[in-house]
């Protein structure tokens, strides 16, 4: 197989993402969104939300790690952030995914992909920090202005709540604050 015929297959693997359902639903929308309209939003909050990091950041790198950060639910599924004991369960299987997805790419793409989303899992750097955080911000503001939340559809506390997305601080210090603040005025508990 060529490199671009590589290419090509770890694309149309991509789009099983779209089949992906989350928990989550859009603003305004009845259903659940995929994995992939969570990633790009993600991605796209990221870049909106780089200028605001406490610290100086390689941009292009967060966003590599977003766009790729749940392609292992191609084979997992997706895990429900609030479910400890399932996303503990799920890690060894989403290591063999990532490795076999990011195998379906030439050297050296496919080996530097799969670097980065293990450095996304271990929050090992200030951009895997920055990435990690940032993937709980969407989820927030969904279930802030959506009236069937998850969180209500799960009955998640407003503590749990609180925990999970606490690490949001490390972004922006006042998008955690405003965001703390809706979670303190929803309808929870």
């Amino acid at each position: 197989m060529t490199p671009i015929t590589q290419k090509i297959e770890f694309i149309l693997e991509l789009e099983k993402l779209k089949g992906v359902l989350r928990k989550t639903r859009p603003v305004g929308d009845a259903r659940y969104e995929n994995s992939a309209e969570h990633s790009w939003q993600t991605t796209l909050a990221a870049l909106i939300f780089l200028e605001d990091a406490p610290a100086e950041l390689d941009g292009l790198k967060v966003l590599k790690m977003l766009l790729i950060h749940d392609v292992v639910e191609i084979d997992c599924g997706d895990v429900f952030v609030y479910d400890d004991a399932a996303r503990k369960a799920v890690e060894a299987n989403e290591l063999a995914a990532a490795e076999r997805i990011f195998a379906l790419l030439p050297d050296p793409l496919g080996g530097e992909l799969l670097d980065l989303w293990k450095e996304f899992e271990a929050r090992a750097t200030p951009e895997s920090v920055f990435a990690k955080a940032i993937d709980r911000v969407c989820p927030v503001i969904q279930n802030l202005n959506t009236p069937v939340s998850s969180w209500r559809e799960n009955a998640i506390s407003r503590d749990r709540v609180l925990a999970k997305n606490a690490e949001i601080e490390n972004i922006s210090p006042e998008l955690w604050t405003e965001l703390k603040r809706q979670i303190d005025q929803a309808d929870l508990d």
